[in-house]
């Protein structure tokens, strides 16, 4: 499967993991998922994958302040956002960074899908 159709979840939520690779999966996407930073540092060199899901609330960190380690992993990696509990200045803080989309998980599954397979259409027009 190539790196396009990869996608790596982490959240320290196991309902929320669980839940969101069920979605993908059934959108064809290869999903694997991690609890926290040290997980995605671990997936990341050997995974290939072109999208993370990244919740901002990670227990080592906040998820904006892991964007810069990860991107050293994979410069080309895209990195949605996520968040259960949104206010202006995470979310200002989050899009300091150089993330692709910001998702507020109240939102609808539909808006995360687009904001994912926008990150691959992208990764193919670079």
């Amino acid at each position: 499967m190539s790196a396009e159709r990869r996608v790596l979840i982490i959240d320290p939520d196991p309902k929320v993991r669980r839940q969101t690779a069920e979605c993908l999966s059934g959108l064809n996407y290869t999903v694997e998922t991690g609890r926290n930073l040290g997980e995605a540092i671990q997936r990341i060199p050997k995974g290939g994958f072109g999208c993370i899901l990244l919740d901002v609330d990670l227990p080592e960190m906040k998820g904006y302040e892991a964007v810069g380690i990860l991107k050293n992993l994979d410069p080309n990696l895209k990195i949605i956002m996520t968040t259960g509990k949104n206010t202006k200045r995470r979310e200002a803080r989050a899009r300091e960074q150089d993330i692709f989309f910001y998702y507020i998980k109240s939102f609808g599954k539909e808006e995360l899908e687009l904001a994912i397979a926008n990150a691959f259409s992208e990764s193919k027009e670079e």
